[in-house]
């Protein structure tokens, strides 16, 4: 309390909103941005999340349009709505940059990544690994009498499930693609 005895903050009674509009709680926001491919704009987009201390979770590169020389980043980031407002309004201020679209507020989109996994075991545990790949769709792509290799696609969380149960069994590396991610219907 001030020395008036004013209450920090806003009552329904009050005519001033003192309150922020924006809520405390972190959220995770997948951005598809696009941009020119020329040297340089993947370091741009990089140091303006670096430079301000925000977190990159997942990011994917790569060229869909080989005539008109335009790539497509997609990054997974996560933070309050002010920061990832934030994020959106200096993507779009990049001069390279053509369009910023936010997929988690745009409405329903398919996100999918892919992931090798190598599991080394023997007996039991290579019969259990390649049951459970079964269950979880993933592909064996190269096998060996001491591992596998497994391939898998899907969500971040599907990804993650299949890796904890692989651990007990020999899960020995994991090398993930990042998320790929487009919206909906039109």
């Amino acid at each position: 309390m001030s020395a008036l005895k004013i209450k920090k903050g806003s009552t329904k009674h009050s005519a001033y909103n003192l309150r922020s509009d924006f809520s405390d709680v972190t959220e995770t926001h997948t951005l598809a941005v696009l941009v020119d491919n020329e040297a340089g704009v993947l370091a741009r987009v990089i140091g303006l999340f670096s430079g301000r201390g925000y977190n990159i979770d997942s990011l994917t590169v790569a060229e869909v349009d080989h005539t008109g020389h335009t790539s497509r980043i997609t990054i997974v980031t996560t933070g309050t709505p002010q920061v990832i407002e934030q994020i959106k309004a200096q993507l779009g201020r990049i001069v390279p940059v053509h369009e910023v679209h936010d997929l988690t507020v745009e409405g329903a989109s398919v996100e999918r990544e892919l992931a090798l996994l190598k599991v080394a075991g023997l007996g039991d545990k290579r019969v259990e690994a390649l049951r459970l790949a079964d269950i979880f769709r993933a592909n064996v792509v190269d096998s060996t009498l001491e591992s596998f290799i497994f391939e898998i696609t899907g969500t971040s969380e599907k990804i993650e499930a299949f890796a904890e149960l692989m651990g007990p069994l020999g899960l020995v590396e994991v090398a993930r693609t990042g998320v790929a991610a487009l919206s909906r219907g039109q």
